[in-house]
């Protein structure tokens, strides 16, 4: 299939992606940073930017590197759409580009397995390298000197992020230029595109914070029974451990705010918008398999369990993204560069709490569609929750210098994993039991509590609207989610009353299997599919004569010129399936 870049129609293009790529052309040097926020269009951005530069005979080719294997797909797909043909499929054992390709799309891992085959790739053809996410090259991550390695001596490189990223105070991410801001190294970049601007263009939706308190009770290593709550829990372990003690899925904290979430998907698609949908963000498997369970028993809909050793973890993402489903619980699978439009809901039920995976999760519901589109943000009301939340308006384009010493949380500080506790010390942590209760929504980084007495009467056109600035006061936002609250506690115990009952609903991972996803127009789709084809086709054609494989291969190169399969066009591997085809 031969793609010719027809570029990115200009009227499609939003106001900060013209200006950023005056910006661009202005600029005319071999690096250039971009940070928007999450979902304001980087990928749109960049995508124009390449066109522009084949067309113009600047590049003659584009590699794409992104942070997992799902966004190569992504970024596959949306290039097609503007006629370029990025392989999403190649591997680091594969020699050249396919032919009639325009490029690939890589990961950083891929990169840093083997840089000099990229390296060689890169360096063979004048290329423009995209390198998405540019905080996952910091050295931190022992990724920087791969990509620095890789892609030094490219002709043009385009650095895209949308969440702040940090590193050492002695370590620098590749080909992004820093000044000194006291003790920290502040990154600078060439186009900035703040939430702040995004939701005046309304590029994003509004987010309202929903934080819910409770009770937490759990017995400690010295068999003394504790109890805290959420906002009022005193010192950082005694938080952490109410905060534990509530995520845990058998109390009663995890299905009230689920279920507060459910509620809020019912009303925005009674009230305009028909497929949202929600996210339950999990620490571990173990436990999004429990959520699952519990959402299943308050919504009677079995939701999309996503896992990330599941090795259809990616095409369940598109799948929920495509369909109606309501909810999706997943374990750090949707993050950075997923794009699920419809998910509006977001529910916090994990540990995690760094400033990256923060901006990034939160990103995933911002994404506006509409102009009476808003998010909601389900989390518990701790302390470093509460502050992340509250910066949200602020651009915190920065590197953060971690603490001197190594501990758990330097780890944070960097988004790097925590390591699990061990066994003694799990052991030594027994949950009881916990409840849930709307505590207060975000509003200009204050707290804002539902006062009856000034937050006067909501009604129901009132409540319509929730959440949108300017339609309804932060006091009554939180009026309505506080009256709403009780009604909540009243259904999650019927829930919970048959459930004990009936025995249950059990949730595991065999879910029922996703469809397949449709091929498209994409070429490298195409190719793909030729490929087994013909290699399915070979082994048939070996099964028939007796010949080993590698000589049907042989022999079909010879009868249809061209590279080996691996690195051959989509026209190509046409012209030998039906050649193997004439055979049998």
């Amino acid at each position: 299939m031969a793609f010719v870049p027809i570029g990115v129609d200009p009227g499609r293009l939003r106001i900060w992606q013209k200006e950023a790529l005056a910006s661009y052309d202005a600029a005319a040097s071999k690096d250039f940073l971009v940070t928007a926020t999450p979902g304001a269009g980087k990928t749109t951005f960049a995508l124009a930017v390449a066109c522009r530069l084949l067309l113009s005979r600047v590049v003659d080719r584009i590699v794409v590197v992104a942070p997992t294997d799902h966004l190569r797909t992504q970024w596959a797909d949306a290039a097609a759409a503007v006629g370029l043909n990025l392989d999403p499929t190649m591997t680091n054992a594969q020699g050249p580009v396919p032919d009639g390709a325009h490029g690939y799309v890589t990961t950083y891992a891929q990169v840093a397995g083997r840089p000099i085959i990229h390296a060689a790739r890169s360096g063979r053809r004048r290329s423009l390298v995209i390198l998405d996410e540019i905080h996952h090259a910091g050295d931190g991550l022992s990724w920087g000197e791969a990509v620095a390695e890789a892609f030094g001596d490219v002709h043009r490189r385009l650095s895209l992020t949308g969440t702040p990223f940090r590193t050492r105070p002695d370590e620098r991410i590749p080909f992004v230029g820093y000044e000194m801001d006291g003790d920290l190294l502040r990154s600078i970049a060439d186009y900035t595109y703040g939430y702040r601007q995004a939701l005046a263009d309304a590029v994003v939706r509004p987010v309202v914070f929903a934080a819910y308190t409770g009770v937490s009770r759990w017995r400690n290593n010295a068999g003394e029974v504790v109890a805290a709550s959420l906002t009022d829990a005193g010192t950082r372990s005694v938080e952490a451990a109410a905060w534990k003690t509530a995520l845990d899925p058998t109390g009663g904290w995890v299905p009230h705010v689920i279920a507060a979430m459910d509620e809020r998907i019912t009303h925005l698609r009674e009230t305009g918008m028909p497929d949202a949908a929600g996210l339950v963000l999990a620490s571990d498997q173990d436990d999004a398999r429990a959520y699952a369970g519990v959402v299943k028993r308050l919504t009677g809909e079995q939701p999309m369990l996503i896992l990330s050793d599941d090795p259809k973890a990616s095409k369940k993402i598109e799948e929920f993204r495509t369909s109606t489903r309501r909810i999706a619980v997943c374990v750090r699978m949707i993050s950075e560069g997923v794009d699920v439009p419809r998910a509006a809901c977001l529910a916090w039920m994990t540990s995690y709490r760094t400033p990256l995976f923060f901006a990034q999760a939160v990103g995933r519901v911002v994404r506006a569609r509409g102009v009476h589109e808003s998010a909601t943000v389900f989390l518990p009301a701790v302390r470093p929750l509460l502050t992340l939340a509250a910066e949200m308006e602020i651009d915190r384009n920065y590197v953060m210098a971690p603490p001197p010493k190594a501990a758990q949380d330097d780890l944070e500080t960097l988004d790097m994993p925590v390591p699990e506790p061990a066994e003694k010390e799990r052991s030594e942590f027994e949950f009881l039991d916990s409840q849930a209760e709307f505590a207060h929504v975000l509003h200009s980084g204050r707290a804002v509590t539902a006062e009856p007495m000034t937050a006067g009467p909501v009604t129901e056109e009132d409540e319509a609207y929730l959440g949108l600035p300017g339609l309804l006061t932060a006091e009554q936002t939180a009026a309505v989610l506080a009256r709403r609250d009780s009604e909540l506690r009243r259904r999650v115990d019927t829930a919970a009353r048959n459930h004990q009952m009936g025995g249950g609903d059990l949730f595991t991972a065999a879910e029922v299997s996703s469809e397949g996803l449709s091929d498209g127009h994409a070429g490298w789709r195409a190719a793909a599919e030729l490929r087994r084809e013909v290699n399915q086709l070979v082994g048939r054609v070996a099964a028939r004569t007796g010949s080993p494989h590698a000589q049907v291969h042989s022999q079909i190169r010879r009868s249809v010129p061209g590279p080996p399969s691996a690195a051959a066009s989509a026209e190509v591997l046409e012209r030998r399936r039906d050649h193997l085809l004439g055979m049998l």
